[in-house]
């Protein structure tokens, strides 16, 4: 396959599964609903720690892609993992 092609879905699956383990970490840890969270959340400062935790869902996809031999989709997933810290920096920064 395509380089190109093999990183922008290892890309997709890493914002898939960051955002599917922020939800799962919502809906099993929280009291609250996703929204009601969401929102305290950014009223409390807490947004870079929900996409923290929900990035370790990012872990499974990348060695699962190790796994089968697929590099660069788990390249793609190293990507998005690293954007996503950017995102928590920005976060806690601002």
């Amino acid at each position: 396959m395509n380089i190109k092609k093999e990183l922008a879905i290892g890309i997709l699956v890493g914002f898939i599964a960051n955002t599917l383990g922020t939800l799962l970490y919502i809906l099993l840890f929280s009291d609250l609903g996703i929204i009601e969270t969401y929102d305290v959340a950014v009223s409390q400062g807490h947004v870079g720690s929900l996409l923290a935790l929900g990035a370790i869902l990012n872990l499974v996809a990348f060695f699962g892609f190790l796994r089968i031999k697929r590099d660069n989709r788990a390249k793609g997933v190293l990507i998005a993992t690293l954007f996503t810290a950017l995102l928590i920096l920005y976060y806690k920064i601002f």
